[in-house]
């Protein structure tokens, strides 16, 4: 399992509910999991794709 160096967060408008993707800083990395199950899998996603992404995104 890959290791947050942060707190996992989810969106405010989640509210109460843990149906939702939570979302963490690694070194280089945004790591995302599924709240209703935090010790399942998580997908690391690297800077530089966050960075394409945003931009192709925009």
């Amino acid at each position: 399992m890959i290791e947050s160096t942060g707190t996992w967060r989810k969106s405010s408008y989640s509210g109460t509910e843990s149906d939702c993707v939570e979302l963490a800083w690694a070194d280089t990395s945004l790591l995302v999991r599924d709240s209703k199950h935090p010790e399942g899998p998580t997908l690391e996603l690297p800077t530089p794709t966050l960075i394409a992404f945003a931009q192709r995104t925009r």
